[in-house]
């Protein structure tokens, strides 16, 4: 039997990663290795030149919060009630350590499935009814990965795995509370590892301060409460003295949406992304085969960019151009609430006119609204009661959605496209009011 030993990772927000030689064969799997090669914010560095990061890190950073998460909430002194005290595996035992195992690997293979440049073009470019994280359960179940698993000096059930890396939302099958708090840690609307890290990471690499908040004292205070008084359904919440490191991590979510994800830019440069590889791949669409999955990253895509703008009588090189030279569409209109009273519909009003007049090869339109708030959950208040955090936080209740609508316009119309805009508005945004009046 090979001698476990420690592994040692450096990294720039945990400072230390930690893996056992069992874990290590995970690292070194082809599935992970390729993560290596899939930028985490896809074309976000041709706007912030400095987020050149990869799903590899933030995997490797998800895996170390999550086991963080699970050592302070499943801590005996932390638990506080009966109702959670049931579904606890009991501390220290092989079934608490084997578990502690499962988070671990669920959390450093939740984004094997991630296609090329991440969530540029998932939705436009899979089969209908896929998503990476259905491809990400595949991998988990793949004969590479089982073969780890088993090897293990305790074996892994890969669908043990695979329910906590993806969770409730995306598998169908039913979720035993423990396993639901499991999920929770790495996948939570609020509190999941996942955004932790992605937040913290995602704002050093961008080189923004707004994804900054003390981690370190929001983890010391989660803790498995029941989700109300009157309930026995765990969940994660706080301790009380955690609600201002809670308020930090929504605030922080809000600002990096607003001013990074959502940058109109970032945005266009997914648009034209997604136009080149629905010309680029064959048929149109990424394929599910867990071969080709493997063998398509961002060095191919980016090898197939340069050499498509080489060509100027393939079908793909207007939207390479686009991407390679820096001949972005423009944005021509952005959503605001102003004209959201006149016509709710205004990003898509501003789109099918602009189509109308200039074509729809020269006009892009995008619209996002953030999932979840997350803003409410239970805390535990000094008197050992279940209180709302939206009853104890002003500031959280304050936290705004995220929404966003864009209309883009080729560079060359620019011009025209702004004053034509601003000539034909009110035409433009009173029909749809007409109509529902």
């Amino acid at each position: 039997m090979t001698k476990k030993r420690r592994h040692e990772i450096r990294d720039p927000i945990h400072v230390f990663i930690r893996l056992d030689t069992d874990e290590r064969k995970v690292l070194d799997s082809r599935p992970f290795q390729r993560l290596r090669q899939i930028h985490q914010l896809a074309l976000t560095y041709l706007v912030y030149p400095g987020a050149t990061h990869r799903r590899f890190e933030h995997s490797l950073g998800v895996m170390e919060l999550a086991t963080r998460i699970y050592d302070v909430v499943t801590r005996p002194e932390n638990i506080h009630f009966d109702c959670v005290r049931n579904i606890l595996p009991e501390y220290g035992q092989l079934e608490h350590q084997y578990w502690r195992r499962v988070l671990r690997m669920a959390a450093l293979c939740h984004d094997l499935g991630h296609l090329p440049f991440s969530h540029g073009a998932e939705k436009q470019l899979l089969p209908e009814g896929w998503s990476h994280e259905r491809i990400t359960g595949e991998l988990i179940r793949s004969a590479e990965m089982q073969e780890i698993w088993d090897s293990m000096e305790v074996s892994l059930k890969a669908s043990d795995i695979e329910k906590i890396a993806l969770g409730p939302k995306e598998m169908k099958a039913d979720f035993k509370d423990w396993e639901a708090i499991l999920a929770e840690i790495i996948v939570g609307d609020t509190f999941g590892a996942d955004r932790i890290d992605y937040l913290l990471r995602d704002s050093l690499h961008a080189g923004v301060a707004y994804g900054k908040f003390d981690h370190y004292r929001l983890i010391d205070t989660l803790r498995i409460l029941p989700k109300s008084d009157n309930s026995k359904e765990p969940t994660l919440g706080l301790d009380l003295g955690g609600i201002q490191s809670a308020e930090a991590l929504l605030w922080a979510r809000y600002f990096m949406f607003s001013q990074v994800y959502l940058h109109p830019i970032r945005r266009i440069y997914d648009i034209h992304l997604a136009d080149f590889l629905a010309q680029w791949l064959e048929n149109g669409r990424f394929s599910t085969d867990v071969n080709s999955h493997l063998a398509l990253t961002d060095s191919e895509v980016i090898v197939g960019l340069r050499e498509t703008v080489l060509d100027s009588d393939s079908p793909a090189y207007p939207h390479a151009e686009r991407i390679i030279a820096r001949k972005h569409f423009k944005l021509m209109y952005e959503r605001n609430p102003a004209d959201l009273e006149t016509n709710p519909d205004a990003p898509e009003a501003v789109y099918n006119a602009a189509c109308d007049k200039f074509g729809a090869d020269f006009v892009r339109w995008d619209s996002y609204k953030q999932k979840g708030g997350g803003q409410s959950f239970p805390v535990r208040s000094k008197e050992k009661t279940i209180l709302q955090s939206v009853e104890l936080s002003d500031t959280l209740e304050r936290v705004p959605i995220v929404a966003t609508g864009f209309v883009f316009i080729d560079n060359k119309l620019r011009n025209e496209a702004r004053e034509w805009l601003v000539k034909n508005r009110l035409e433009i945004l009173e029909p749809q009011r007409e109509i529902e009046e």
